[in-house]
């Protein structure tokens, strides 16, 4: 039986992806199970996610002890990563053909190293699509100015992308654009873009988590101003989302879109990232519960799947007190906290952090490999 909540969260317009991959949920019938259950539609995978994977068990040893002993470490990798992701996308295939290719996709990502290097993440994506060669795999890249580019030129060769570590407003815009710049040059080219696929996903709460260590920093050098700035704690990262989505909203509306929807287009759906509660004064489900709407991805950690099934509340609020959301972010600015700076931060600080966790998965593959195999 499938959860009331869960299900009621798919039926508000948003859909379920696990922020989450291992061998073994794919083989014992855990996943099959979860989309049964709790109305998964799709998969999210990142070198974190993959480095916790192969750190854990034996699942992957015997794949990769049978491996030819000349792949390098960043090769092992690609073979137990696109063997899961082709296998998962396997699984979710009968939710993609349900959809009628608008759902049901697993994303798969291309190396941190190329995250400002178009030509690099091109080939890279261009690669990782014909290994897994599954009409509903997403290649993930980065939300750089290059990897926008990247997108533009993805698209057009008729290649699903989720563009990752979103978590400026103005990157989003950049990055809808780059997805109807490949879909009108794709068209204009004669090929078809009914079956072609995009999410933005716009990351969330790390952006309270850097706000409020700005706003405790304030307070501590005046704590005059504890009451008023106190009152902004945990408000940025949703008021920040929303305004993604009302851009979203604007984008995907007037005659050049409807000239693109014509011919099938679908809209770039906004994914909402990070969505674990990382301050445990906050509500466990808060960044699920304030961003449901329609056209919505949220990619949720197991244990955020969890606690949403037990007691999470579905009712559409991603584009409801929207001036309150626009007051929270101008209080902000005026206090001298610079969203602009805050979600540069995180974006290089993003990338840092998914170069440290595909260096540690290497590493994790190396002492896998038998001795006599290296």
């Amino acid at each position: 039986m499938t959860s009331s909540r869960l299900q009621a969260l798919h039926d508000a317009g948003q859909s379920l992806w696990l922020d989450y991959i291992d061998r073994t949920m794919l083989s014992n019938g855990d996943l099959a199970r979860r989309i049964r259950e709790d109305a998964l539609t799709g998969m999210t995978s990142n070198p974190t996610i993959f480095e916790k994977a192969l750190g854990e068990g034996s699942a992957y040893d015997e794949q990769l002890a049978g491996a030819p002993g000349n792949l390098t470490p960043w090769q092992r990798f690609e073979l137990v990563e696109t063997t899961d992701v082709r296998n998962a996308c396997d699984i979710f295939r009968p939710v993609y053909d349900a959809a009628r290719g608008g759902d049901g996709f697993v994303s798969i990502e291309v190396s941190p190293g190329s995250a400002n290097d178009s030509h690099a993440t091109i080939e890279e994506a261009k690669r990782l699509w014909k290994t897994v060669d599954r009409p509903n795999v997403m290649i993930k890249v980065p939300g750089t100015a290059q990897g926008a580019e990247a997108v533009r030129r993805l698209i057009a060769e008729g290649i699903n992308v989720n563009i990752t570590l979103l978590f400026a407003v103005s990157a989003h815009e950049r990055v809808i654009d780059a997805y109807i710049d490949g879909l009108e040059e794709r068209m204009k080219a004669g090929k078809p873009i009914d079956r072609l696929a995009s999410v933005a996903s716009f990351f969330v709460s790390r952006v309270d988590t850097e706000v409020d260590k700005r706003i405790d920093a304030l307070i501590a050098a005046d704590a005059s101003k504890a009451a008023t700035l106190g009152a902004l704690k945990g408000k940025a990262a949703i008021a920040n989302a929303k305004m993604a989505y009302a851009l979203f909203q604007k984008k995907f509306t007037g005659g050049r879109w409807d000239a693109l929807a014509a011919k099938g287009a679908g809209v770039q759906r906004p994914l909402w990232a990070s969505t674990s509660t990382k301050n445990p004064a906050y509500r466990d489900v808060m960044y699920v519960e304030q961003l449901i709407g329609p056209h919505t991805v949220n990619t949720l950690p197991p244990a955020t799947l969890d606690a949403f099934r037990d007691h999470g509340e579905v009712k559409r609020t991603v584009d409801r007190d929207m001036d309150v959301a626009r007051k929270v972010l101008a209080d902000l600015e005026a206090a001298g906290i610079s969203i602009a700076d805050v979600t540069a931060k995180l974006l290089k600080d993003g990338i840092v952090s998914f170069q440290k966790s595909f260096d540690g998965l290497l590493a994790n593959l190396e002492k896998k490999v038998p001795a006599g195999r290296r």
